[in-house]
């Protein structure tokens, strides 16, 4: 399973609104520049996120953005469905068209279990809802920072 640029950016938008819910606008150039991302690609993701009813925005010279429900109500499914259509794992058989029985097998034993399970942790996991003091939520964003891995914010 390979996740698109497009979703890995649409988390980390995500995450930048959670991250300042409750705090006001947020602006496209700020997560662009923290996050060393296009603010023009940006600027086409939030489209799509904000039709999905998942962020809001405000015009004018003080607009910008932020989610449009609470931080702990969004999952990261309605994410990977609104950027990717959604999350698919299973296997697409053979290349001549003729799909044999060992095929058959994996697809249904193997890979649609690993797709029900991350579809299932996909609708669970918010990922978003951990409340937790300044001080911690600065020591995991430092850690966000020196790893450059986002997920690992919630171990």
């Amino acid at each position: 399973m390979k996740i698109s640029t497009r979703t890995r950016y649409g988390i980390k938008v995500m995450m930048a609104l959670a991250l300042n819910y409750g705090n006001g606008l947020q602006y496209l150039r700020g997560i662009a520049t923290k996050e060393n991302i296009s603010e023009k690609y940006l600027s086409q993701i939030i489209i799509p996120l904000k039709a999905a009813g998942l962020v809001n925005s405000e015009r004018g010279a003080y607009g910008g953005y932020f989610l449009a429900r609470e931080p702990k109500n969004i999952t990261v499914r309605e994410i990977f469905e609104t950027l990717e259509g959604g999350i698919r794992i299973i296997g697409n058989g053979s290349k001549n068209g003729e799909i044999s029985l060992i095929t058959q097998c994996i697809d249904k034993m193997v890979w649609s279990n690993l797709q029900q399970t991350i579809e299932t942790w996909s609708y669970n996991f918010t990922g978003f809802n951990r409340p937790m003091s300044a001080a911690k939520r600065r020591n995991n964003l430092q850690y966000i920072k020196d790893s450059r891995v986002l997920f690992k914010y919630y171990a």
